[in-house]
Parts: structure tokens; C-alpha cells; sequence
């Protein structure tokens, strides 16, 4: 398999360093929505869509996230137009697995109208009712994203197989097996990761149950106060949150070597793996014949 790393969808929250942690000033700070495409022999395999086509043309979001987000909404940017810049025809997407129903980790779906939308049964259920918090529950589901999806494949949140100290559903439908889908509810009820078996290690996308990379990699979480609010304002279940949260940050100290973890949103993780995505391979060494 290989793994494309995507940036599908560039914000620019009010607040600047006190909401990412490192832009310069306070005014605007940086964010993105870390998406995966990974080619497989079961066709293109999309985690989370970002933003998307329509939401770029329409404007299909809550006047409240626009405000708050300063979202840039730009065509380069949809899963769509990268596909094809990658080289591929979007009709080869054929799996779609989402962390979560928000605005912007789902506007992108019907961007794809042959693809299998893989998910909880959890968030589905939420999402159609609207249930996703008190006050951010009508706004950060945008149903219109998914009205015309024609193949869903849910799964339950209950205990499934072990991995690395987690349950996790193994097995989805048409997709590797090397690819499995964690739950880690907090952030929505049904919100989920997705951990890859690359063949030389396993790459952990936790999607929004952490936003910054100070809350994993160390014993100790520090994020920025900006952040700390949203992550509060926008979770479902604390105590759950907080718990996997914990759970994630365990797993990125004893398992360093093992998996490489990142979220959903931090560029400083994004730039990561794009700039070693750049760097040429390396050649290994061989001592000249003496």
C-alpha cells in the first residue's frame, strides 16, 4: 500500500498562536484537515474528506463555524481535485472511512458517488438526529453533505478485537485487512480512528480525539489555551474524550517505534509527514570491493 498525505481544507481560527500554538501574532492562526489517500488492491481507500466540492461552490456551512473558523475553502484544496491531481479518476475511490460526521471531516462525500461510506452505526445515528452537543449540535452536522450517499457500511461501537490496547473493528467490508477502524468516542458518540498496517509499521490517524501534537509524544499534555476551549466546546462526552485522549498519549511514549500517531488538524503534524514525504529515499551503503 502507499499513503498520500492531503491537506483538505486550510482554516484560519481567530486567535492565532493562542488557538495553534506556533503562527506568529493573534490575529489568524493556521489549521488543516489532515485527510489520507491510500492506494490499495481494492481501489482507492479516502479517510475523511475534509472539505468539499459543494461546500467550496455553496458555502454549505454554519455561519458560526465560518465566523469562528475562517475557513478558506478552496477548490485546490478538496479530495476531489487532489485525486486527479494525483493522477487518478475519482470513479476509483471506492472506500470512504470517516472518523466523524463534522462539517469538515465529511463535506466531500458526494464528491465520490461510487465509494462505500465506512463508519460507526453510533454516528450515523447521531449525525441524522442532529445530536452532536448542546449548543454545537444543529451546526456541526451538515446532513445535506450526505442526503444523496446510495452505500453505507456501519459498525457497532462495542468491544471488538484488541490492538495495541484498544478495541478495534477489523474486517470492513471490501477494504484490506491491514486497515482497521478504532472507535474513540469523546469528541462525537461515534467518533472513530483509523490505524494502517504499512509493512514497516502503522501509521494511527486519531481524527478529533486530540487537536495538537503537545497532547501526545510526553507524559505531560500541554496545548494551547484557544484550542483547549474548542476541544471543550466541542466534545460530546468528557470523561470518554479525556480517558482515550490519555490512552493515546500512553501509546505514543511506549509504542514510539511502533506507530506513528497524529490527528486531524495540526499543521506542525501535517508538515511532518509531507516534508519526509518529499525527501528523496535513501540508498544504502556498500564498501567499496578492497
Amino acid at each position: 500500500m502507499r499513503v498520500h498525505h492531503l491537506n483538505c481544507g486550510t482554516c484560519c481560527p481567530l486567535g492565532g498562536r493562542v488557538f495553534d500554538g506556533v503562527s506568529r501574532g493573534l490575529l489568524h492562526g493556521r489549521i488543516v484537515c489532515h485527510c489520507l489517500l491510500i492506494e490499495t488492491n481494492a481501489g482507492l481507500v479516502l479517510v475523511d474528506t475534509g472539505m468539499g466540492h459543494r461546500q467550496v461552490e455553496e458555502r454549505r456551512l454554519s455561519k458560526f463555524f465560518r465566523f469562528l473558523n475562517q475557513p478558506q475553502l478552496r477548490e485546490e484544496e478538496t479530495a476531489l481535485a487532489q485525486v486527479r491531481r494525483l493522477g487518478f479518476d475519482p470513479a476509483d475511490v471506492r472506500h470512504i472511512i470517516v472518523t466523524h460526521l463534522d462539517f469538515d471531516h465529511a463535506g466531500g462525500l458526494e464528491d465520490f458517488p461510487n465509494a462505500t461510506i465506512h463508519l460507526t452505526a453510533r454516528e450515523k445515528e447521531v449525525a441524522d438526529e442532529q445530536r452532536g452537543g448542546v449548543f454545537v449540535g444543529t451546526r456541526r452536522y451538515r446532513p445535506g453533505q450526505w442526503d444523496e450517499v446510495g452505500k453505507w457500511a456501519l459498525y457497532p461501537m462495542g468491544r471488538g478485537e484488541p490492538w495495541m490496547g484498544f478495541d478495534a473493528v477489523r474486517d470492513l467490508d471490501g477494504i484490506p485487512p491491514e486497515i482497521l477502524l478504532v472507535p474513540l468516542a469523546g469528541h462525537t458518540w461515534g467518533h472513530s480512528g483509523v490505524a494502517v498496517d504499512t509493512g514497516s509499521g502503522w501509521l494511527f490517524y486519531a481524527g478529533d480525539a486530540y487537536f495538537y501534537h503537545g497532547e501526545v509524544g510526553r507524559a505531560e499534555r500541554r496545548c494551547p489555551p484557544g484550542m483547549r476551549f474548542y476541544q471543550t466546546m466541542m466534545e460530546v462526552d468528557r470523561q470518554a474524550r479525556m480517558a482515550n485522549q490519555q490512552r493515546l498519549r500512553q501509546l505514543s511514549v511506549e509504542r514510539r517505534g511502533e506507530v506513528q500517531l497524529f490527528c486531524a488538524h495540526d499543521k506542525v503534524e501535517f508538515e511532518r509527514f509531507t516534508r519526509a514525504a518529499a525527501e528523496p529515499p535513501r540508498r544504502s551503503f556498500r564498501s567499496p570491493a578492497g
